[in-house]
């Protein structure tokens, strides 16, 4: 990416905070600050306006969907990626519907905590490939909205952290197709955002 990122990283465990610092300067990220707790995270956004933060899920005095509530009725425009080490369908969906843009296991491969930075940085939704394969498992709940099949290809690979422009090369269609792919896709399920329309159709089993 030829644009500067900046990532704040919130974790009460000083020794993967470090790891993950490491690893973003790595890549040409800018650390621009870390935190032990949520509170004290909250307000380093606040103050520094980072592009994305990197937050844990569990952590002391406010947890990562808590924060991710408050960013979100404050307007603040740090794009929030969640992390935990435990697979959970729900806490997903309360992530993304909290407006959360992205979800990570912490046993993820590196390379892919980078992607999942740069994603939403960029405006994207980023899902773990291994927890959005557990929405995959699901049955698709009684009364689902009837998505079309290349709506449903756009929104998975929405899931999996793609661009539009990565999405058009793959299905072959121009990213002005694929945003109004969205936007129907959006209408159907009653979504405000791009991001709910991912949740709503991981929840509802509509994507795999």
């Amino acid at each position: 990416m030829t644009k500067h990122l900046s990532c704040l990283v919130a974790d009460d465990h000083p020794a993967m905070v470090e790891a993950i610092c490491a690893v973003l300067e790595d890549h040409g990220i800018e650390v621009a600050g870390r935190a032990r707790d949520g509170e004290e995270a909250l307000a380093k956004i606040q103050t520094r306006r980072p592009d994305v933060a990197l937050v844990d899920v569990r952590m002391p005095a406010l947890s990562g969907i808590e924060l991710v509530r408050r960013a979100a009725k404050g307007k603040i425009g740090t794009a929030i990626v969640l992390y935990t080490g435990y697979g959970d369908r729900a806490l997903v969906t309360e992530a993304l519907d909290a407006g959360a843009r992205g979800f990570l296991m912490k046993d993820a491969p590196l390379v892919d905590l980078v992607r999942a930075v740069e994603i939403v940085a960029e405006g994207g939704t980023y899902v773990d490939p291994v927890l959005a394969g557990m929405f995959a498992t699901a049955r698709a709940k009684n009364g689902a909205p009837e998505l079309t099949q290349r709506e449903r290809d756009v929104l998975r690979l929405l899931a999996e952290g793609h661009s539009n422009e990565e999405i058009g090369k793959q299905l072959f269609i121009s990213p002005e197709t694929v945003r109004t792919h969205i936007r129907k896709a959006m209408t159907k399920l009653g979504a405000d955002t791009r991001t709910q329309a991912v949740a709503i159709a991981l929840r509802r089993s509509l994507i795999a």
